[in-house]
């Protein structure tokens, strides 16, 4: 995509990934509150192998995510990471010592232990995320939410370099619902300031968290439209060969449910899945098209290859090519549908686990970071799921 500059400011330089033959690395992170902890995982065994984004995009906790990696340089990004997991993780179950977030629970006591975690953040919020409001939302003349974010702006200010995020080498995309038109937005460092306010927009679920003014407008969560950016970075032609990590906190997929325990589970997973197969298959048929239309324009007389619908067309079918991989959080029967605001340590470090493994037997298969051939591309892989171990 053409760099765009931001009034007032001089295009930055853009970074240019290592360890891959790819000339952009896209993360893209989904939303998924106390889930994000797998995105962390996923970042930091990239890391560990030298592959550093340059265009990070994210929707709710995947907002987040992206602005401490964009907003902050690659050594510190890891460790900064880390301060904010722990930070909003509770250390200890049932009020006893650290030890016992290293014991092995069967899977009915840790569905216990779960959902008690999950009563209290209902009941007290999570320190450094947010915090009930003092007079209910309910009544008469109440606050439009029953949490305040304001813990987690004193959070993200100190965890944040916003002048890195505007001026550094990385790009950075985060989306959200504008609440009087009900359109989508994305707020781009390629086209305007970012601040914290667009990344809070970002996570403000509704009824839980109210929305965020941004220059007279106001916004609420984008994943109450669309959980993912995968259509923006796609749409966003580049003319860059370019690697796509798609970080997805919801299964698309999964079985028909037996209980009412497991339709709630079920409806978050349809939900906040958000359409990434959809798009998936359609940037496949897009590509299709470009290729064939390539290969046409080669076998042109050169007045009809000049003429201006071509050019148009030709504009339009850069010759890059795409591997789109697929990272996607599974989640234990145990964790039930409250496993977005299970905030606990223990749960924590097995989503950071799971995320650093996974990531890490993804990379070990060769071909998701080599460049596919024109007539293959996009190319897309998923190694993390539990049946399909080959190329969708």
């Amino acid at each position: 995509m053409t760099e765009t500059t931001r009034p007032g400011h001089a295009a930055p330089e853009r970074a240019r990934p290592c360890a891959t033959p790819f000339e952009s690395i896209a993360l893209l992170l989904q939303g998924g509150g106390a889930l994000g902890a797998y995105q962390a995982g996923v970042y930091a065994r990239l890391h560990e192998a030298g592959i550093e984004p340059t265009w990070v995009a994210g929707i709710s906790i995947g907002a987040i995510n992206c602005a401490i990696i964009a907003g902050n340089p690659p050594q510190d990004r890891v460790a900064k990471l880390r301060s904010f997991w722990e930070g909003v993780s509770h250390a200890g179950d049932l009020g006893v010592g650290a030890w016992w977030d290293q014991v092995p629970l069967p899977d009915p006591a840790r569905t216990v232990v779960n959902q008690f975690h999950a009563a209290a953040v209902m009941a007290h919020g999570v320190p450094g995320f947010f915090a009930p409001r003092m007079a209910p939302a309910w009544l008469p003349g109440g606050a439009p939410s029953f949490y305040d974010t304001a813990p987690l702006r004193a959070t993200l200010a100190g965890l944040v370099d916003f002048d890195l995020v505007n001026h550094g080498p990385m790009r950075f995309s985060v989306g959200a619902v504008n609440v009087r038109t009900g359109n989508f937005a994305y707020f781009d460092n390629a086209t305007e300031t970012i601040r914290l306010e667009h990344i809070l927009a970002s996570g403000a679920l509704p009824p839980a968290f109210a929305a965020v003014e941004i220059d007279g407008e106001h916004y609420w969560d984008g994943g109450m439209v669309s959980n993912t950016p995968l259509d923006w970075v796609l749409s966003s032609r580049s003319g860059l060969d370019t690697l796509v990590l798609q970080v997805d906190l919801w299964a698309a997929d999964g079985a028909l449910p037996a209980d009412l325990a497991a339709v709630a589970v079920r409806m978050k997973e349809v939900q906040y899945s958000s359409r990434t197969r959809a798009a998936t298959d359609n940037f496949r048929r897009v590509e299709k098209l470009r290729t064939a239309f390539n290969e046409l324009l080669a076998q042109m007389p050169r007045e009809l290859a000049a003429s201006p619908q071509a050019r148009m067309l030709a504009e339009a079918s850069d010759q890059a090519v795409y591997n789109i991989v697929q990272l996607v959080y599974h989640s234990p029967t145990y964790e039930g549908q409250s496993k977005d605001y299970e905030f606990s340590r223990r749960t924590m470090l097995d989503h950071w686990r799971a995320g650093y493994e996974q990531a890490g037997a993804t990379l070990a298969h060769p071909e998701v970071l080599a460049l596919p051939k024109l007539a293959d591309s996009p190319a897309v892989y998923d190694f993390t799921h539990p049946t399909k171990k080959r190329p969708s």
